[in-house]
């Protein structure tokens, strides 16, 4: 409901409507300023109100130019994060939306930029009928005021012959507003989710053309094209006073309103905008390369079926949380490019560990590294670990984890560690039951997966709590093999599909009645719900724990957390 995601997401509604006021703000007030301001009455009357729309949507270019480079920051949100390590969790938990904020900010951009363009398509369009009008008109008189003087000219275009091609190509404004919506578009259109997930090269490379879009911005408005009246010129030739007279001028005039006006340029200021931001990103990247130049270690590489690789590393001074994730780089491959990975070991062992599975060139080639080079090992450069950590699970009595896919992943890390603190008898894990649920397409590529779950369940049982852990396994995507082979080996004691004791079943989760059964068995507990998954799971398991929270508050609630691994 709207009030659960208030309460949950306040902080992020603050945030959201701060920004957008901001916005609102800047685009109405210099649009007004633009509108009716007594300096740039000469302007207006060449360009109409193309002007306002053209300044106002500059002014917020410059605050979301300032704004994009700052959810990227993994080091200043880590900062944060600890600081606030006090706060409570769901304000920590926000600066997890901090690539959504990104791409929030990177479209408002993309829109803004086309308000810009438009705009001044519109202003040289005008520029160059007035330069080529010979009616004697206001815009017409004022285009020809460049042959009075150097500082007299309010029209860029001097000459009947230019086109807006031609000022768009030679011009320093034209050319960088040219070369940074190029890079905008590039960077927006490589960065959607197929080719962040199956090219990711593609993504990383073009990503970095942020450089020249950040150059191209600072440069932008230097050659001041747009100019407004001065301010001395004003006092001896108001245009309310004395604008009639340019156009009705005699040879011999000797009213004090017969001098030409004279003009000045709007002094370029993108780049008090995004100076901070910039040397903020660059310290965050020095940190980044000298965090990276620190030895990590490989102690165990091991390869899973389905071309799964496993790294065991060890780094001094690495502390994880559970559902963290690192970024690996593996110079033998490329330099420059930085993959995440979410951890798969637990903060109780003396090694973090990660599930690399082949999907895309670079993982491809970092397998066939490790497989090819036996006796010594390629080096391996880490930063991290980054985001927030997912210990809210040991604060229910009874979990429901759900894993869907890749999204199975972070699980790994947080059951391990759920066994270490079982084992070593944690006072503050107040955790008694878990329902782990577990869909995946094909298990193939997380056979790795099986094995743990395998490992644990043999543990709870040699410990005498073999019904701490109840897991339910979904297989949505098989065919007929699969199939008779389960036909074929029934009433076996291991599953067919993963070897394990507890079933595979074969399609979807019947929601509806894994929460009856957890809320039959447990009817006074609160119960978490932890998904790492799509959205449209999301939606269904919100809906379900809604459906069977009692109203009662003496007996059972479900509490619904997705995570954004």
């Amino acid at each position: 409901t709207m009030g659960n995601w208030l309460v949950n997401h306040w902080f992020s509604a603050a945030v959201l409507a701060a920004w957008l006021g901001i916005n609102i703000f800047l685009f109405t007030y210099y649009f007004l300023f633009f509108d009716l301001d007594e300096r740039y009455f000469y302007t207006r009357a060449i360009l109409g109100s193309a002007l306002a729309w053209a300044r106002a949507s500059a002014k917020c270019l410059n605050f979301n130019s300032m704004l994009i480079l700052l959810p990227v920051c993994r080091n200043l949100l880590s900062f944060l994060r600890g600081t606030c390590s006090c706060c409570r969790r769901t304000l920590r938990k926000q600066l997890d939306h901090n690539l959504t904020f990104h791409k929030l900010v990177a479209y408002t951009l993309v829109l803004l930029t086309a308000v810009h363009t438009i705009a001044h398509l519109f202003n040289l369009e005008r520029y160059n009928h007035s330069q080529q009008a010979t009616d004697g008109s206001l815009p017409a008189v004022l285009s020809k005021l460049h042959l009075q003087g150097s500082n007299k000219w309010l029209n860029p275009i001097h000459s009947n012959q230019t086109t807006v091609e031609y000022v768009a190509f030679t011009t320093i404004p034209g050319l960088t507003g040219v070369i940074i919506t190029l890079a905008l578009i590039l960077m927006v259109t490589s960065s959607t989710e197929f080719i962040r997930r199956n090219y990711f090269e593609v993504f990383w490379y073009t990503h970095h053309l942020f450089l020249i879009y950040f150059a191209g911005l600072v440069i932008h408005g230097i050659a001041g094209l747009v100019r407004g009246q001065t301010e001395e010129s004003m006092e001896e030739v108001h245009p309310y006073r004395c604008a009639h007279y340019l156009t009705h001028k005699d040879e011999n005039c000797s009213h004090h309103c017969c001098q030409d006006p004279e003009f000045g340029s709007i002094p370029a200021e993108s780049w008090k905008w995004v100076l901070a931001p910039v040397l903020l990103y660059v310290f965050e990247r020095i940190l980044r390369v000298w965090r990276a130049q620190q030895k990590v270690v490989v102690t165990k590489v091991v390869m899973h079926p389905a071309r799964v690789l496993e790294l065991q590393m060890q780094k001094k001074g690495f502390r994880m949380e559970v559902g963290q994730y690192i970024f690996v780089n593996c110079p033998t491959i490329s330099m420059l490019e930085w993959h995440p990975f979410t951890l798969t070991s637990a903060p109780e062992e003396d090694f973090f560990s990660i599930h690399i599975r082949a999907a895309g060139d670079w993982t491809e080639h970092l397998i066939d590294t490790f497989q090819q080079q036996k006796n010594e090992m390629p080096r391996i450069e880490v930063d991290g670990p980054f985001g927030t950590a997912s210990e809210d699970v040991f604060q229910y009595e009874v979990a429901m984890l759900v894993g869907a896919g890749i999204g199975v992943t972070p699980f790994a890390s947080i059951l391990k560690s759920i066994w270490y603190k079982f084992q070593q008898a944690d006072r503050t894990l107040k955790t008694k039951k878990i329902y782990f649920y577990w869909l995946c397409r094909d298990t193939g590529a997380f056979a790795w997966f099986n094995d743990l779950l395998a490992s644990l369940e043999q543990k709870m049982a040699e410990s005498g709590k073999a019904d701490f852990l109840t897991y339910r396994l979904f297989l949505t995507g098989w065919n007929t093999s699969i199939v008779n082979n389960v036909a074929l080996h029934f009433d076996t004691t291991t599953d067919t599909v993963t070897g394990l004791r507890h079933k595979t079943i074969f399609g979807r989760p019947m929601w509806n009645s894994e929460f009856a059964a957890v809320a039959a068995a447990h009817p006074r507990s609160v119960v978490g719900v932890f998904l790492c998954g799509p959205s449209a799971l999301a939606k269904s398991l919100q809906k379900s724990c809604h459906q069977h929270s009692s109203l009662d508050p003496r007996k059972v609630k479900f509490y619904f957390n997705k995570e954004n691994f």
